[in-house]
């Protein structure tokens, strides 16, 4: 940890007596001061500068597809799972007119009985496919990080409960997964390794970063897995739910704004950045992930450092770039760092954007105490524990699946 990191660390917040007096700007009022007051004038005005000045302030533009895209199966396993799964390892293929190439590896799960397509949930994984599952002849993947500590046999399952693959299984839903190390080494320095590299000379150049982050290239590559599964005769695509924990749950949030073919949003503890207000300054803030994490945003987010007041938007900006589809927010008891409250309350203030699509978003302002869920188009809930995605995470998003699928 850099000296800047240390002395930021003394400033944080813990206790709600502290947190600044803020105020938060209406996502209906638009750049040149009117208001929204349509459904029509939101997605096709104020939606799209929202997303502009997310693009051009926090998290960069996500690229377009590349020139070519096919996949190769690699392996299929009609018996996974203890014979309940058919199990596809998919190479999906990124080429370009002029030579450049990527690759990234998916792992898929489809209910054996099922007699007809099934809706899927979608999610990038940290440390490779291998660990998302104990059936030990699945690939490993994540050696795109090099040096990656869990790129061995020793780390395969390692992160089991956290994909809970049987349990989606049983329950009739695909899971698929990649590593998101395949899209961007998350290091400061995986510019060279990511996807920019189809799109760029050099993709370390300070340039490429003030267009592009990790966010939006992780971003990328859910959206490219979503192609895919629109291709897999076993998948219903138009019932995809994407998510994520922690930095892909930020992910998460930022593909689903982009990519609406995402039919359920999903973000687990995803904190600063995710799903939780910067105005508050609660736990972790902008400079503070920026000291560690730099290259997951754009060079211009550093003009917030230390200077979240001045933000033109907040975090229920994000979330209403959703609307009117469901998204559900987690967050967790012991995971102060993440700021629940200010979770929380981006869900509360995304609710006038929902209200334009006749939804009532997540239909209150009072809190629910610790696993409670609020159900509705905007879902809330705060898991006894510690940051980390668990079954009790997985039952509040497998009953919405089954509410909205």
């Amino acid at each position: 940890m850099g000296r800047i990191y240390e002395e930021a660390l003394k400033d944080v917040i813990y206790d709600e007596a502290e947190v600044p007096a803020y105020t938060l700007p209406s996502p209906l009022i638009r750049e040149d001061g009117s208001r929204v007051e349509t459904a029509f004038d939101w997605v096709n005005f104020r939606r799209g500068e929202i997303l502009e000045l997310y693009k051009k302030e926090v998290y960069g533009t996500v690229p377009p597809r590349p020139d070519s895209v096919w996949s190769e199966v690699i392996s299929v396993r009609n018996d996974a799972l203890e014979n309940t799964a058919i199990r596809k390892e998919v190479r999906i293929h990124f080429d370009m007119n002029n030579g450049r190439k990527h690759f990234m590896d998916l792992l898929l799960y489809l209910p054996k009985a099922a007699e007809k397509p099934v809706p899927a949930f979608l999610g990038l994984c940290f440390k490779g496919n291998h660990v998302t599952t104990d059936e030990k002849d699945v690939r490993m993947t994540g050696g795109n990080l090099a040096g990656n500590p869990d790129f061995k046999e020793e780390s395969r399952g390692c992160s089991l409960e956290r994909w809970s693959h049987r349990e989606l299984i049983r329950r009739g839903y695909a899971s698929a997964t990649a590593c998101y190390h395949d899209l961007f080494p998350d290091c400061k320095d995986g510019w060279n390794k990511s996807i920019y590299s189809l799109f760029y000379n050099d993709p370390a150049t300070p340039a490429v970063h003030e267009k592009h982050s990790a966010i939006s290239a992780w971003a990328w590559g859910l959206s490219r897995a979503l192609d895919y599964l629109e291709t897999e005769p076993g998948v219903n695509a138009s019932k995809v739910a994407v998510h994520g924990h922690s930095r892909l749950g930020k992910t998460a949030l930022w593909a689903g704004a982009n990519d609406r073919r995402f039919r359920l949003v999903i973000s687990n503890d995803s904190g600063c950045a995710g799903a939780a207000l910067f105005k508050r300054c609660f736990g972790e803030v902008v400079e503070l992930i920026l000291s560690n994490f730099p290259h997951w945003f754009v060079t211009s987010f550093e003009q917030y450092s230390r200077n979240e007041a001045a933000m033109p938007f907040d975090q229920h900006f994000l979330i209403s770039l959703i609307a009117p589809r469901p998204v559900c927010i987690a967050s967790a008891t012991e995971d102060v760092w993440a700021d629940p409250k200010g979770e929380f309350l981006s869900g509360v203030h995304a609710a006038e954007v929902y209200a334009l699509f006749g939804a009532k978003g997540l239909g209150t302002d009072v809190m629910p105490p610790p696993d409670t869920p609020v159900t509705g188009e905007v879902s809330y809930h705060l898991r006894t524990g510690q940051h980390d995605q668990t079954a009790a995470d997985w039952a509040h998003y497998l009953a919405l699946a089954d509410l909205y699928f």
